[in-house]
């Protein structure tokens, strides 16, 4: 439950100062009997002197400072009885995680160390802390916490409801100061090194200047060139927020864990309070982690969020990108995941270089803002043990669902073969698009393009009406710099930025009603197959429409035919059975060359074709039409197989009239997570529960009904051209995905197609639309790699 819908602001406040002066302690007793239900049947020592540690409540958690290393903790719930136990780090800190919002919560040193951790002297006296409250996301602190902060240019450690401080940085148009102001603000939210206090923009022109240049310590990272170096060259002020346990930020990383997500509404909160900022309301900005970050603060719904304009982001942390299909990406996912993990390390000896820089230079805050960098929750080692979705992991760390909750105006852009999020973000556009100030653009390509030309502009106008509100403009210096900016983003050619169409229009109003009556969704297409040359940001055509899924979209079946053949009729005798070995091993682990220099270029690819006896296809006879798909297809399987478990990859693709056959997109599926969500699943979108209790095994003599989700798309099948799906197991056709697979390379499984029993792919297929040009030269779109084509051992 949000703030917003849990009570109204007066009521919450209130509560807020009741919390403050314990006075609900009485009234919490239920809540703490349920923090209980974990308890040991043991009852804590009793006290015999007070704490000589720090004890704070969080969201959720529970905070120890300044305690003895290696003294041994308890957490003490009202009615005495010891719910958790853990050690004080070496820095004399520790975090109780998962606690139960309640009062009357205690911390008890019991007089005993922990010899690994501890040294010197025991000390034999039961310390205990006074009664504290562990408190509900919907409690806010007084207002005073966010009017009373101020900000100025440069690095700001801004106390967050818990006590916890975060590292903002101001970031100014060029040129100006505080006291030039008010400026429309945006906030970049992420757990990168976006909170470096130096210019990005004097470090880059160094480092086109001079690329042998050393790079600057303290200027932010490229990634964070959203906020650092965009939107002040668009005469915006920015405010880097920096995450909860990273750089010079205190607390503990936890990803996106409740108080991570609730520190993104203090952030707005205390930045719109600031007299500098226009109109005392901000706009969140940022692409990937400071992008999908958007969606959970959205989602609580900040009472001065402007607007949102969240790029290249993901859904789901768990189907989405985490555990795609059930099985565990070993791939991105972990690598990300663990660069996060070493970014939360103590400073100085570990964490972002910057830290130790800013530490170096003398920034007492930022040093004393690692106490608690060693109490990160080690989410590798979770996730090791983790197959199924549990609640207790991911409910609150699902984009998807707080961005059910986002009522204010929202610029959404992703791409449709990201090889660092995948596709499944689109999932979560019915949700947004309820809104009616909601607009989404796609397209065909990788994650950094969210940022080319023919979407930058339209962002622009989006953040000047919505949060600026004033006339959107981009200014000539940027558009003279842009040629320079995606050059160093891309490293391709792309189109030069346009003006905004309202530059000359005379007043906001009019230019809000204009872009208004744009269309909700646009999908651009044949992204790097203009005349600027292969793989350039330049797209040659789109799709617009004022809905998401596409109006006209119809799930379209087409059957797993003998010989591998893909027919539009239902058969109406028993098809042959196919089988294949499951085996990971058959080809590369991805489509990736090693000579790549970066992860977005599409020339070299290994996107080898499918091992023979290791994978099956089948392909369409060639189109007498244009055959558009936009969204999520299924391959509805009937399967058996020697082994009660394997780990399915189905891949969408097409093959072209010249022999080549070009990626669309791809899906996974655990075949023992098959059991479907029937509440959400539907004909094009199977959802299974992925919950442990709902595994099915496979028989070797039963088939049973298989649906892999093959992740969303929008392409355009040309005349002439043929649909083919292929099946294998997972690995080989993304680039920096890889899985921590089941199969061996023993798994034999069979395909089973019958009249009462079809197997079929079943696609979106959008009624009347075409292809809005010809078919482009193989291996020039972005995101899309394209090989000779090569049957599988089936035919297909």
């Amino acid at each position: 439950m949000t703030p917003s819908k849990a009570a109204p602001t007066r009521v919450r406040r209130a509560l807020a100062l009741l919390v403050v002066t314990g006075a609900v302690a009485a009234g919490c007793a239920n809540d703490v009997k349920a923090g209980a239900s974990a308890a040991t049947t043991t009852n804590a020592p009793h006290v015999t002197a007070p704490a000589t540690f720090t004890v704070t409540g969080s969201i959720e958690q529970v905070t120890v400072t300044r305690a003895t290393p290696g003294d041994r903790l308890l957490l003490v719930d009202a009615t005495d009885h010891i719910i958790a136990k853990g050690t004080a780090d070496t820095t004399g800190s520790h975090i109780f995680y998962d606690i139960t919002p309640g009062a009357g919560y205690r911390v008890v040193h019991d007089g005993r160390k922990d010899a690994s951790t501890g040294s010197g002297p025991t000390d034999h006296a039961v310390r205990g802390s006074d009664p504290f409250v562990v408190p509900d996301r919907t409690v806010l602190p007084p207002e005073t916490q966010y009017t009373g902060q101020p900000l100025q240019q440069g690095i700001n450690y801004i106390r967050m409801r818990d006590g916890i401080t975060l590292a903002m940085t101001v970031r100014l148009p060029a040129g100006k100061a505080i006291d030039d102001g008010p400026f429309p603000t945006v906030i970049e939210y992420s757990g990168y090194d976006v909170a470096a206090p130096h210019d990005m923009l004097a470090s880059v022109s160094a480092k086109l200047t001079n690329p042998n240049a050393p790079s600057d310590p303290l200027a932010p990272g490229t990634s964070t060139a959203v906020g650092g170096l965009i939107a002040p060259l668009l005469d915006f002020a920015t405010v880097s927020v920096q995450i909860r346990g990273s750089g010079c930020s205190g607390g503990a990383f936890d990803l996106f864990g409740l108080p991570t997500i609730y520190d993104g509404y203090d952030s707005v909160e205390t930045v719109a309070a600031q007299p500098w900022v226009k109109g005392n309301k901000v706009g969140m900005v940022g692409i990937s982690y400071s992008g999908y970050s958007q969606l959970f603060v959205g989602g609580t719904r900040p009472p001065h969020l402007a607007a949102l304009a969240p790029m290249s982001v993901t859904d789901d942390l768990y189907d989405g990108i985490g555990f795609p299909g059930g099985i565990f990406n070993t791939g991105f996912a972990k690598g990300w995941l663990t660069e996060r993990q070493h970014d939360s390390e103590p400073a100085p000896g570990g964490g972002q270089p910057w830290v130790s820089a800013e530490i170096a230079a003398g920034d007492q805050h930022c040093q004393a803002n690692q106490l608690l960098h060693g109490q990160a929750r080690d989410g590798l080692k979770i996730l090791s043990k983790v197959e199924f979705r549990e609640p207790k992991l991911f409910q609150d760390r699902t984009p998807a669902t707080w961005a059910a909750d986002i009522d204010v105006p929202t610029f959404l852009v992703g791409g449709l073969q990201d090889e660092q999020l995948g596709s499944h973000w689109a999932d979560v556009i019915p949700t947004l698009i309820k809104n009616p100030d909601t607009w989404v653009t796609m397209y065909n390509g990788n994650h950094t393009d969210a940022l080319q030309p023919a979407i930058l502009t339209r962002w622009v106008e989006f953040l000047n009406l919505f949060v600026a509100d004033r006339v959107p403009k981009i200014p000539d210096a940027v558009l003279g710099l842009s040629s320079a900016l995606f050059d160093q983003i891309s490293h391709v050619p792309a189109i030069p930025l346009a003006q905004t169409r309202f530059a000359k229009t005379s007043d906001v109003a009019t230019a809000l009603a204009t872009f208004r009556k744009d269309p909700k969704v646009r999908i651009l297409q044949d992204v790097g197959a203009g005349p600027l040359g292969a793989g350039s940001l330049q797209p040659v055509w789109e799709i617009a429409a004022p809905t998401w899924p596409l109006p006209g979209t119809t799930a379209t079946r087409f059957y797993l035919d003998d010989g591998g053949a893909l027919g539009t009729a239902a058969p109406t005798t028993d098809q042959k059975p196919s089988t294949y070995t499951a085996d990971p091993s058959a080809r590369p682990a991805t489509s990736r060359s090693a000579d790549l220099p970066v992860p977005f270029a599409d020339q070299p690819n290994d996107w080898t074709p499918v091992a023979d006896g290791k994978g099956l296809g089948w392909v369409s006879a060639p189109l007498t039409q244009d055959v558009v798909i936009a969204g999520t297809s299924s391959l509805d399987l009937w399967l058996t197989a020697s082994a009660k478990d394997t780990d399915l990859q189905a891949t969408l693709s097409e093959v072209r009239p010249d022999g080549k056959e070009t990626y669309i997109e791809t899906g996974w599926l655990r075949a023992s997570h098959r059991k479907l969500d029937e509440s959400n699943s539907t004909e094009l979108d199977p959802r299974p529960t992925h919950q442990a209790s709902d595994t099915q095994p496979l028989s070797k003599h039963q088939a049973s009904l298989t649906r892999v989700s093959i992740n969303p798309a929008v392409h355009a099948f040309r005349t002439g051209s043929r649909i083919r799906v292929t099946l294998q197991a997972p690995g080989g056709d993304r680039p920096l995905w890889t899985y921590k697979t089941i199969d061996k390379g023993t798994t034999k499984v069979t395909v089973v197609s019958t009249s009462m029993a079809p197997s079929a792919l079943v696609l979106p297929v959008v009624s009347g639309q075409q292809a809005g040009a010809p078919l482009p030269k193989c291996d020039v779109l972005r995101g899309q790699p394209c090989r000779i084509y090569a049957p599988a051992t089936n035919g297909g």
